[in-house]
């Protein structure tokens, strides 16, 4: 009745900043995951970028804003808690 109020932002800004690394993790899936059908988005967003010829910027444009809308909403509902932990870590006692 203690602990878990005042550890509550903490854990919910880790929670966020968590699924934050995790949705924009590059490395990870590209070692781990086999088929192109699997891949995440920054991995499908390397693979839409073709080098030998003329890419679409457009689409380019499009899939990153769609890749970004997610991680936008997620911090828009709970930026009060990163506020809230963020401010919280620096207090002492």
């Amino acid at each position: 009745s203690i602990m878990l109020p005042l550890m509550k932002p903490a854990l919910i800004s880790t929670s966020i900043f968590s699924f934050i690394w995790s949705w924009n993790d590059f490395l990870g899936p590209l070692l781990y995951l086999n088929t192109p059908e699997k891949y995440p988005l920054p991995l499908a967003l390397r693979l839409f970028v073709d080098q030998t010829q003329s890419s679409d910027y457009g689409a380019m444009i499009a899939m990153s804003v769609l890749a970004l809308l997610p991680v936008l909403v997620f911090f828009l509902v709970f930026q009060r808690y990163i506020v809230e932990g963020v401010s919280t870590q620096g207090l002492k006692g």
